[in-house]
């Protein structure tokens, strides 16, 4: 994840200083929009009358402001959070034609600007938006900025915020006409990460330990959204998990398969990345694994393999002999380990494991 030391505080009234010369905010009319382009970044406010902010968004742009026409190919990056892999991102760079690169984010920097322009390079532009209302979300300036790019990355934070600001919203349409009309990568990190399969965990009630979903299958904080946001096909069924690296992780990712399991009658699967991992899906469900920790594929074993004791107030019991959920893991490196198809849910390069959950309590079996 990336941020900058820079002060980035906008409010009306304030000057502020930024990455490439000076940021400014104005009042305008109620309904009404002002731009103003200051070097290479502008800032968008709406504000009442009483000079009280009702909308804004924050655009940090490097590289050419103008839009380009790029031949690009379609992608997925899954990325576990932490230490940025350069990796995946020279893999979206690649893919979007040495386009115009986007940032996402509802909190935070410019601080990925310079690391894609500069640092790694071969971009026509990076620009970073900055949306923190649903009222912004729905900006056709901002929802045209989505839609001119060639590649798009959501950086970490609050999964929560981005289904509270973007869900049905134009962000969200742009978003899925990249992915399945103009086709272009498409990725994020830890909570950008979170929002990319069909299947998603919201956190709008809060994030939830291991201990408090497998104690609960249904406890409040355990707040699934399903087929109404990010629409990438690849990833039908499918729910992802980040920091993958921390066993914490682990039995919440398998009570959010159980809760998928029981509630949508399906064979639920799942996919759980490591910080410093990322995990690069090309058009055709190919997958490979890039940095440093694992990726883990895990999949209801069988169609019939269901959870023994599913329900609210009781501990899960997914225990199906022990294979209650087969696990394939692969360790990343910088050529991209694997391959994995997320289509055939099969790969190579790596080790099975299954995952089960005997009254609570997670277990591995081999």
């Amino acid at each position: 994840m990336r941020s900058t030391n820079v002060l980035r505080s906008i409010a009306l009234g304030v000057i502020a200083v930024g990455f490439i010369g000076l940021v400014s905010s104005c009042s305008v009319p109620v309904g009404e929009q002002a731009l103003a382009p200051v070097g290479e970044e502008t800032i968008a406010v709406s504000a009442g009358k009483d000079g009280a902010q009702l909308q804004s968004y924050q655009s940090f742009i490097v590289g050419d402001p103008a839009d380009v026409t790029r031949t690009t190919q379609g992608g997925t990056v899954l990325m576990g959070g932490g230490t940025d892999v350069d990796e995946a991102f020279r893999w979206m760079i690649t893919r979007s034609g040495g386009g115009d690169f986007l940032i996402i984010r509802s909190t935070g920097t410019d601080g990925y600007n310079p690391y894609v322009y500069t640092e790694l390079g071969g971009v026509n532009s990076c620009e970073t938006l900055i949306i923190t209302s649903r009222a912004a979300a729905n900006d056709p300036v901002v929802e045209q900025k989505i839609r001119n790019a060639e590649a798009v990355f959501f950086s970490g934070g609050d999964q929560a915020n981005y289904v509270n600001f973007f869900e049905g919203t134009r962000v969200e349409d742009a978003i899925n006409y990249l992915i399945n009309t103009k086709r272009v990568p498409v990725g994020g990190t830890s909570a950008g990460c979170a929002i990319q399969g069909r299947t998603y965990f919201s956190a709008i009630n809060g994030t939830i330990t291991t201990d408090e979903a497998l104690r609960n299958p249904y406890n409040s904080k355990l707040t699934l959204g399903r087929n109404n946001f990010i629409n990438n096909a690849l990833l039908d069924n499918t729910i992802t998990d980040t920091h993958f690296n921390n066993p914490d992780r682990r039995g919440r990712l398998m009570t959010f398969l159980a809760r998928m399991s029981k509630d949508y009658a399906i064979q639920p699967k799942g996919i759980g990345v490591d910080e410093a991992t990322a995990v690069c899906v090309d058009a055709s469900g190919s997958a490979r694994v890039y940095g440093t920790g694992t990726a883990f594929f895990l999949r209801q074993r069988t169609s019939t393999s269901t959870p023994e004791t599913c329900v609210s107030g009781t501990r899960l019991d997914w225990f199906r002999s022990r294979q209650a959920v087969s696990v394939y893991k692969i360790n990343g490196s910088t050529s991209g380990a694997g391959p994995f198809n997320v289509s055939t849910w099969s790969g190579s390069g790596g080790s099975s494991q299954f995952y089960f959950v005997d009254r609570g309590v997670l277990g591995i079996s081999y």
